[in-house]
């Protein structure tokens, strides 16, 4: 990540959150469930005990849970072609953990291109089924063609990539093998700050590593996922730890004494790309949530409030929103709602701009963080009760979650349309722009997601398609008609910033 977070954060859209593809709640996670699926990976005691600062016995506690964590903690090498290599680890550690330089803006590391033989980036995973589930990192497994997991025996298997979520920065992979130790998950919901925690990991080549330290802080979001965009609806609500965390570290487990997985470690704040004390993990309560749903449905579920808003707590949000639409909203608790995206089940229940969210079902919001943790267990069509201000007097509506066309029910792959299922939008061009570049078909691509189909093999927003298994598209309904029920191998023609003419494939997904 960038040695300067952002500290204005965009206008954090809330309609954004609240899908599955985030945090599990208390409430979610304490109930039984009937489905076989929302169960599958093992949770822990839910009257496990955490070690405080003054036990003497904690020294055994750490060697019970390195014990039981190293052996789950996987390497995860990403191979990349040459011709795709865009996210190396250098690119990755810069996103993710500074620039080891020393963070000068002047300052640019040379950029090596591995050998197709070598991997182009290591990171760190976590089994969590003994048949070989394991989650990471999105950002460990982005732009590979091939990912190997090395077990901390040395014993090496080639992954398939079940699936990602760069708005969480979570991954699923899958290896075969039978009989695998495994970690349960916590609720993390139940972490205190000033907790004994492990990280463990494989950072800087140095496999198997251990370190100890505490939780830090809750709920924070740093801004580094929409920050460099690559998340579309970002969720952060981090834990942070001042137990030592590294580049080669992401992906790997943050645990408590029970030797649990409470976190999976993600980014460092750093002015050298290497630790200073602040580490960040994905809460295991989101973590579980998002890979049971690439798990069940194949895609992530996220279900939406439908609201933009302002994040009263941030004292420099409030300041320049107030400057910018020349209002005086004070700082304090809460989140203000400024307006509302379409098909909004907030405003579909009565909720006004100006309101201030300030409780979600038996959850206080004191924050943007908050809001994101609350609706973050929800999928389409969940409700939940919304607790607001409006002109000082408290109100509460229920609200019906939606997905972002509208939607009140899960889907599946099977459900969604070709763009979403290759990763992007398509504009059409102009006959002016047509006639002066020499084409005769061609859409701009837009809003490619990272990860796709269409990003895998090279192409950003801005490029232009020309044909599509050697068919002319000029319009987002051409795409759409080719590749409808279509199975097999994708031809796709593009040209890119510079003029130059590609042809290159995928498999349909």
């Amino acid at each position: 990540m960038k040695s300067t977070l952002k500290k204005l954060l965009p206008f954090a859209v809330v309609g954004v959150v609240s899908g599955a593809t985030t945090v599990g709640t208390i409430q979610y996670f304490g109930q039984h469930s009937n489905n076989g699926d929302q169960s599958y990976f093992t949770a822990a005691a839910p009257n496990a005990s955490f070690v405080g600062m003054n036990t003497g016995a904690v020294g055994d506690d750490f060697v019970k849970a390195s014990k039981t964590t190293v052996p789950a903690v996987v390497t995860i090498k990403n191979y990349q072609s040459r011709s795709t290599s865009r996210a190396s680890e250098q690119d990755l550690f810069d996103f993710f953990f500074g620039d080891p330089f020393g963070g000068g803006r002047g300052q640019q590391r040379p950029k090596q291109q591995a050998p197709d033989n070598m991997p182009s980036g290591m990171g760190s995973g976590v089994i969590i089924s003994p048949d070989g589930y394991i989650i990471s990192n999105n950002h460990v497994v982005a732009g590979a063609n091939k990912l190997e997991v090395v077990l901390s025996n040395k014993k090496s298997y080639i992954a398939t990539l079940v699936g990602t979520d760069p708005n969480t920065d979570i991954s699923l992979l899958k290896i075969e093998e039978k009989g695998l130790p495994y970690l349960n998950f916590a609720n993390s919901d139940n972490i205190e700050v000033g907790q004994w925690v492990l990280a463990v990991g494989n950072p800087l080549g140095l496999n198997s590593t251990v370190t100890a330290g505490i939780v830090s802080a809750k709920g924070r979001g740093i801004g580094i996922l929409g920050g460099q965009g690559k998340a579309t609806n970002p969720i952060e609500s981090f834990i942070q730890t001042d137990a030592a965390i590294n580049p080669g570290n992401s992906g790997g487990a943050l645990v408590n004494v029970n030797g649990d997985l409470i976190g999976i470690n993600s980014a460092i704040q750093s002015t050298t790309g290497y630790y200073q004390g602040y580490g960040f993990a994905v809460p295991s309560n989101l973590a579980r949530k998002i890979v049971e749903d690439i798990k069940k449905f194949g895609i992530v579920q996220r279900g939406f409030l439908g609201v933009s808003s302002l994040d009263l707590s941030n004292d420099q949000q409030v300041a320049a929103y107030n400057q910018q639409f020349k209002t005086s909203i004070k700082a304090g608790s809460g989140v203000y709602v400024t307006g509302f995206g379409d098909n909004s089940g907030a405003e579909d229940a009565g909720l006004k701009k100006g309101d201030i969210i300030t409780k979600i079902d038996t959850y206080d919001i004191t924050d943007f963080a908050d809001l994101s943790m609350s609706i973050g267990s929800k999928r389409p069509g969940d409700k939940v009760q919304v607790t607001y201000l409006r002109n000082g007097k408290e109100n509460t509506t229920t609200v019906t979650l939606k997905d972002q066309k509208g939607g009140t029910s899960t889907r599946t792959k099977a459900d969604l349309s070709v763009a979403e299922k290759i990763g992007a939008d398509f504009d059409p061009l102009s006959d002016k722009f047509k006639t002066e570049y020499g084409l005769n078909s061609g859409v701009v691509a837009k809003n490619v997601s990272e990860g796709s189909e269409m990003a895998k093999i090279g192409i950003v927003d801005n490029y232009i398609i020309i044909e599509i298994n050697g068919k002319p598209v000029n319009s987002q309904k051409d795409v759409e008609k080719i590749l409808d029920k279509y199975q097999g191998n994708v031809q796709v023609k593009f040209v890119d910033d510079y003029g130059r003419i590609y042809t290159k494939g995928f498999k349909m997904p």
